[in-house]
């Protein structure tokens, strides 16, 4: 295991002042995608739209990485440049996300595990090769009426150590995700009872299995009210509720943290990211690098303005600077 490479690519990828972008949609998400706007869902319609993302003037002044689907690191742009070698180019670190999805957690009604484990080693190999330094690897956390369990917290965690270990052995930065679901009925002191105890967890089991931390990358929810509950969070609550978690759960040692957009519209997620970056500064500093790592969050914008549309892509690439601009603002607490 190189330390150094995976200490420098950490810190690059936790540049102050940009951000993760994640292109990392799933074959039938994007479909779901590109249907919304009413772009026809194919295989050369999904390369078109990232290679609109990958290619955007100056879209390596605000992002540090982008994190790609497997069929996405496969592809290329129109003159058959392979986009990881786009990317490369452009000082954009390419990142892999290296998990299947979910399914049913058998024995736990209403839980979810992460599949992907299978063969990992050998795929993260060939994703190094081709010129990716980070991946990602997402767990679901859902909660209801006696939801979730500490053992459904624990399996995945574990799922994630393991992962982890395996980025690291190859040269890859792991950025685990822990995704607590922003969907449900909770108030804010559940959401942020739920996230401690999984990041608290987490990071148990990733120091138990021997993760270096200082080469870990951690992506989760912001701290906020259910999207169902009557009482919706105000940014500043979110701000507060969210480092409040962050501080008694991450240890020190993490190489920085990132922020998912989970189902927030572009703008409720921007409002409560220029929150915590208000409060972040007036708390004096944090141990941690902190950024974001949305996908809908920027891309909803951009993909409303292209439409899937030739004719709309000079258009659609000046929006996606735009929203990137604001979110890079936001970090800092600018807005």
């Amino acid at each position: 295991m190189d330390t150094e490479s995976l200490y420098k690519t950490a810190k690059l990828l936790m540049t102050p002042g940009k951000g993760i972008l994640a292109a990392d949609q799933s074959v039938s998400t994007m479909n779901k995608q590109l249907e919304a706007i009413g772009a026809t869902p194919e295989a050369e319609t999904r390369r078109l739209y990232r290679q609109l993302l990958f290619t955007a003037p100056g879209i390596e002044k605000y992002v540090t990485g982008i994190i790609l689907y497997d069929a996405t690191i496969r592809n290329h742009t129109d003159d058959g440049t392979a986009f990881v070698d786009h990317l490369i180019a452009k000082g954009v670190i390419p990142i892999i996300k290296v998990d299947k999805s979910t399914v049913p957690f058998e024995g736990f009604p209403g839980e979810v595990v992460t599949e992907g484990l299978d063969g990992l080693k050998e795929r993260l190999e060939e994703y190094f090769k081709m010129g990716a330094r980070a991946a990602k690897w997402r767990a679901v956390v859902n909660i209801g009426d006696g939801l979730p369990t500490l053992d459904s917290i624990k399996f995945n965690c574990m799922l994630l150590a393991r992962y982890a270990r395996l980025c690291q052995e190859i040269g890859l930065v792991p950025i685990v995700e822990p995704e607590v679901i922003y969907e449900g009925t909770h108030d804010l002191a559940r959401a942020e009872e739920v996230t401690t105890l999984t990041l608290r967890t987490l990071f148990t089991v990733l120091t138990q299995y021997r993760v270096d931390l200082k080469a870990t990358i951690l992506k989760t929810s912001m701290v906020l009210s259910g999207s169902k509950n009557a009482k919706p969070s105000t940014p500043e609550e979110v701000a507060e509720a969210t480092l409040q978690t962050l501080d008694n759960a991450v240890p020190n040692s993490v190489a920085g943290i990132v922020f998912l957009s989970g189902g927030q519209t572009p703008e409720q997620v921007t409002a409560n990211f220029n929150a915590i970056g208000k409060l972040e500064k007036e708390s004096g500093g944090l141990p941690w690098a902190l950024a974001f790592s949305f996908s809908r969050g920027i891309e909803q914008p951009v993909q409303e303005v292209w439409k899937g549309k030739s004719e709309n892509v000079s258009a659609a690439q000046q929006k996606l600077i735009e929203v990137l601009e604001r979110n890079c603002k936001a970090d800092a607490g600018q807005l």
